[in-house]
Formats: C-alpha cells, sequence, structure tokens
C-alpha cells in the first residue's frame, strides 16, 4: 500500500463526543486499521430506509474502493451519489472488570464519511481488482487468473476518498471505581485475535498441489 500522509481527516462530522480521548484522526492511524480489516461494513439509504451491508475493501492511498455486480442495489444507489458510511472494527480483546458496568472490550475501528464515486476507467479498475485480490492474502495476485473483460465489464467499482474519517481505540485493563479494586472478583483483560486455520483444499485442484505459503507468515497478520 502507498505510503502514510500526515494529514488530518478530522471534520465536525467525525470528532468524537463520548471519550474523545480515544479518538485518532492521523492517516498514521487510520489507515492501517483499515488495512488490516478484512471486513467493512458499508451504510447507506434508500427512501429514507437504512440499510448495513459487510463487504470487503482494500486501500490504495487516500482511496478505499469496494466492488460488486453491476446490478448491485448498494452500489447503485451509493454511485448515483448518496452519502455513505464505512466502518471497520477490530477487537482486540475483553475486558473483564471487578463490576458489572465497567466491563468493555479492547478494539480499534475506524469511520469513513463521505461520496463515492464509480471507478471508470480500466487501469484504475484493474489495480482495485488487483488491490481486493491482495487484501485476501498478500501475493495471491500473481498465483491466480487476472479478472477477464467480461468480468471487469460485469463488476462495478466504487472509489471512496479518505477525506473525513476518524478511529476511536481502546487498550489497556478494567477501568474500576477506586472503592471496587478491594473486591475479590479476578479482573484483567482475554486478548482475542483473528488466526488463520489449515488449509482446506478444493477436491479439484490438480494432484500434488499444495498450498505455497505458510499460513503462519506475516501475509496472514
Amino acid at each position: 500500500m502507498a505510503s502514510e500522509t500526515p494529514r488530518s481527516l478530522q471534520s465536525d462530522r467525525t470528532t468524537l463526543r463520548r471519550k474523545p480521548d480515544r479518538g485518532a484522526y492521523d492517516a498514521a492511524t487510520i489507515h492501517p486499521i483499515l488495512d488490516e480489516a478484512l471486513l467493512c461494513h458499508l451504510g447507506f439509504a434508500v427512501e429514507g430506509q437504512p440499510y448495513v451491508i459487510p463487504t470487503i475493501h482494500a486501500r490504495v492511498g487516500d482511496q478505499l474502493y469496494v466492488h460488486g455486480a453491476v446490478a448491485n442495489r448498494m452500489l447503485r444507489v451509493i454511485a448515483g451519489g448518496a452519502p455513505c458510511c464505512v466502518t471497520v472494527t477490530l477487537l482486540d480483546g475483553l475486558v473483564l472488570a471487578r463490576s458489572a458496568f465497567h466491563h468493555s472490550m479492547n478494539f480499534r475501528s475506524v469511520v469513513v464519511l463521505g461520496t463515492a464515486s464509480e471507478v471508470i476507467e480500466t487501469a484504475e479498475k484493474e489495480a482495485a481488482f488487483e488491490a481486493i485480490v491482495e487484501k485476501v492474502v498478500r501475493g495471491r495476485s500473481a498465483e491466480c487468473r487476472p479478472a477477464s473483460d467480461v468480468e471487469l465489464r460485469t463488476t462495478k467499482v466504487l472509489r471512496l476518498p479518505l477525506a473525513e474519517a476518524s478511529a476511536k481505540v481502546r487498550t489497556g485493563p478494567p477501568i474500576d471505581e477506586e472503592e471496587d479494586y478491594g473486591l475479590p472478583w479476578w479482573a484483567g483483560v482475554i486478548p482475542l485475535r483473528l488466526v488463520p486455520g489449515e488449509p482446506q483444499v478444493d477436491d479439484r485442484t490438480p494432484s500434488g498441489k499444495t498450498f505455497p505459503h505458510d499460513v503462519g507468515s506475516a501475509r496472514f497478520r
């Protein structure tokens, strides 16, 4: 991915009101969270009815790309100029406090607001396709057939500028009321992380063809 830029992505709409000390608005914080998250949720409204749809995304520099079938209603609506909201969340731990009230989670999240546009130019569309495949497994685009002309024509790709966004991050132990620290209950953090399992070969893979990577390697982290 492209190198980070120092500019702030803060706006009045993305400024945190609740727990503002957990907010960050710099690309150096926001971009890595978007890159690590394998799934985003894309929010939009149709005739006053809100929808939130999970989909894959990929960041290239200061642009976020999503894609889908040309008949996809979500993409049609957003490409038509409807405002949208993209969110991602990485769950890092369960925070168990001494009181029920102060239980929490450690997390890293991003909210992106803006208006997306359809990618028309073929070279950019192909680059977005490659970035999305690389999002699945780094290096995979060199190990599979690229999209055909027909597949490019029947797929809509949208570009959302990363110009208005915020991150919210919680780390650390539970924060209890001072008088509760003497209670006899266990308190602390249960770390969580997403890890790949053993690859499961497709039955029609040529005999003897093994998965070319170690699932414990950096490309899966």
